[in-house]
């Protein structure tokens, strides 16, 4: 007889039912315990809201049976039955950082070279402060709060509308009357240092752990799934961007933020509109003497392109915009001591030296490990075992060490003598031309390479599979339950191999075979990105999904490249993008059995979609077309040529071939257009491309 924790709730009896309703009674209150007292949660606020969700199902169907002390009857405002999935029409993108005024200055020089600008003709950018705090994405229709998301993947978000509707900063309906119909305004919600020193004050008092920092407490306070919880959070709320909108508020970013104010919106009062590198760079640095004194958190300045029409043309790369960059603070230092250096392998072979330090704590983070990047820097450094060092947290996220600070004490060691063969599997080490760094030679016969694969192969921008973080990873390989990502779906298959492991009950198994489950399907750029082939990242799987379009395609041309095929090699470099020492890489990949055995496994396993086309690239008329420029553009820039095709779904390629659909030829074009003309491709001016894709 099956266990009652494994039906569906339409198949529980009544005697199955009482015993469900007594499990999820003791299960939920032991998890409100945890979250609410030690702040502490045991399980995802995913999985919390499948416990209650299914206690509430169960009341719904046995009324008679349910509990005197249901968790249904918490006190408070009706909770949520979970948070449902909100997909972005327009994608929540993350932004590139820079850390230094080069940085900036190149920003603006790239901008003007993408656009065509003279160096005379002004860029007006929307300079803020880069709020440390949550981002949210509130939908309004017809002047009505509809939706209110978190940013998610940046794809889809969680519905926290009801949570949203709490805080003072965010109107319910909108207070002009000149809105479009349908409008979603985005911006950071945000604790202030005031009320999260009261809210860290009070929870003390009543015995519970304080929050770690004031971007911690919002984010726990807007997840809440009861909404009263999170409206005894003095949160706060800054509006700076537009997402899906039906139609024109402003020509401009600094006009839609005044259009913000009208609204009802609060709109950061220290935001600026600069003219010029120099002017943007004043502001950067009038903000950071401010910002001890501010009375919220920030973390840098972000830059803005104001006008949309340039916005428009720049687009986007990967998953960050072209025509906006966040310019982080100096990390913050201190001293400690290095008390050894350690060798970590990564997935690729990398042989990266860690400084192992006396514990300090850096910008309220206690740091204990730091990166020394490669042997050239610890040999230019002179950092050795014992050294007293000065560290930073770069962008105030990674500890690496800046300079040693007793280089002439007496009884100094040696310097640091840097192995040559790998600290796991004994393979020579060897530096490739032109790299930096030492790689292991043992590849797949490494312990290691093979562990930070695995966990790059579940990681978020890979398989995001819940519930296999780089801890389960490094336990289950261990202990030899997990060898190959092949492995990893046969583990959903076979839940005895969990049975009885520390941590592992019967509902957290279950939810882990649930979330592996639901990725045996999955888009080939994903697909290609998990397998963690050496310089192939987001962009760069995204670009060979795009050309190849199905796996087996995908497989096939590059097995092709593995038997030395001259035209798979010139298709594979024809990709705009894609390099000699990319192709290398691939080839490698490809060349290895084990490699090849994995791909044939998890081709039987998992079904990998064509990457479905956004509704500008299906109906474009260029969508899947294979696209070469050549010769001077002169009403756009080479690179913006190549970003408005790419947007539209074409395939943009380097080299002209056989495959070639179209030529687009301005003055100077010489033996590309001549080879179109020879094959017969069809050639257009720049004027005739822009009217085809206007």
């Amino acid at each position: 007889m099956p266990n009652a924790q494994e039906l569906s709730v339409e198949d529980l009896n009544e005697k199955q039912a009482k015993k469900e309703l007594l499990r999820l009674s003791v299960e939920i209150k032991q998890h409100d315990k945890f979250y609410y007292q030690h702040d502490k949660p045991m399980i995802s606020d995913g999985d919390y809201d499948l416990l209650r969700h299914r206690n509430l199902a169960i009341e719904a169907k046995f009324p008679d049976l349910k509990r005197k002390d249901s968790p249904s009857d918490k006190v408070g405002a009706p909770v949520s039955k979970g948070f449902q999935k909100v997909s972005h029409r327009v994608p929540m993108l993350s932004l590139s950082n820079a850390f230094s005024d080069d940085d900036i200055v190149e920003f603006y020089g790239r901008v003007r070279r993408f656009l065509g600008l003279g160096s005379d003709e002004p860029v007006d950018m929307v300079v803020e402060p880069k709020i440390d705090g949550l981002s949210a994405a509130l939908t309004y229709e017809n002047g009505v709060l509809k939706t209110g998301a978190t940013r998610g993947d940046g794809s889809v978000g969680e519905n926290i509308t009801n949570n949203l509707k709490t805080i003072d900063d965010i109107p319910v309906e909108l207070s002009t009357m000149s809105w479009p119909s349908t409008i979603e305004i985005r911006g950071e919600v945000y604790l202030p240092h005031d009320d999260f020193a009261s809210m860290n004050r009070e929870l003390e008092d009543q015995g519970k752990a304080p929050f770690a920092n004031p971007r911690n407490a919002a984010a726990g306070s807007l997840r809440q799934l009861d909404p009263s919880i999170t409206a005894q959070r003095p949160l706060r709320f800054f509006a700076y961007s537009l997402g899906d909108v039906s139609a024109p508020v402003a020509d401009n970013h600094f006009d839609l933020l005044e259009a913000f104010k009208t609204y009802g919106f609060v709109v950061n009062p220290l935001t600026q509109k600069c003219t010029s590198a120099e002017a943007a760079l004043d502001f950067y640095r009038e903000i950071g003497h401010q910002r001890p004194d501010l009375p919220y958190d920030i973390d840098g300045v972000v830059y803005k392109v104001n006008r949309f029409d340039w916005q428009s043309r720049m687009g986007m790369v990967s998953r960050a915009p072209r025509w906006a960059i966040a310019h982080k603070f100096p990390a913050e230092k201190a001293e400690t001591i290095l008390e050894k250096i350690t060798i970590q392998v990564g997935r690729t072979g990398s042989l990266t030296p860690v400084a192992n330090l006396k514990p300090i704590t850096v910008g309220g983070v206690v740091v204990s490990r730091a990166t020394l990047h490669n042997p050239d820097e610890i040999a230019r450094k002179d950092i050795r075992e014992g050294d007293r060092v000065l560290i930073q947290r770069a962008g105030d996220v990674i500890p690496q060490v800046v300079e040693v600070l007793d280089p002439d004490r007496e009884g100094r060691p040696g310097p640091y003598s840097f192995p040559d063969h790998c600290p796991i599997c004994d393979s020579p080490a060897v530096r490739g031309d032109d790299e930096a760094v030492l790689r292991c030679t043992g590849g797949l016969v490494c312990g290691a390479q093979v562990a930070e694969r695995l966990k790059h192969f579940v990681s978020r921008d890979a398989f995001d599979i819940d519930g296999l973080g780089n801890k389960n990873i490094e336990t289950f390989f261990a202990e030899g339950l997990i060898k190959t990502p092949t492995d990893i779906f046969l583990l959903a298959e076979n839940p005895a191999l969990l049975e009885g492991r520390e941590g592992w009950g019967e509902l957290s198994i279950s939810n882990l075979q649930t979330a592996i489950r639901e990725k045996t399907t999955v888009p080939l750029a994903r697909f290609i990105y998990a397998l963690g082939i050496r310089q192939v990242g987001q962009a760069t799987a995204k670009l060979l999904a795009r050309r190849y379009e199905s796996l087996d395609n995908w497989r096939s041309s590059m097995q092709k490249l593995v038997e030395v095929n001259e035209e798979a090699e010139t298709d594979l470099l024809s990709i705009d993008g894609i390099g000699p020492s990319a192709v290398k890489d691939i080839k490698d990949f490809f060349t290895e059995p084990q490699s090849q055995k994995v791909l044939e496994e998890l081709s039987n396993l998992l079904t990998v979609e064509v990457d479905v086309p956004s509704e500008e690239e299906s109906s474009s008329p260029v969508s899947g077309k294979t696209v070469v420029f050549t010769g001077t553009l002169e009403r756009m820039t080479r690179a913006e040529a190549k970003a408005r095709a790419e947007s539209l779904g074409a395939k943009v390629s380097g080299s002209v071939s056989a495959k070639t659909d179209l030529v687009i030829a301005g003055p100077g074009a010489g033996s590309k257009a001549k080879k179109a003309a020879d094959l017969g491709v069809t050639l257009l001016t720049e004027d005739e491309w822009l009217k085809m894709i206007s």
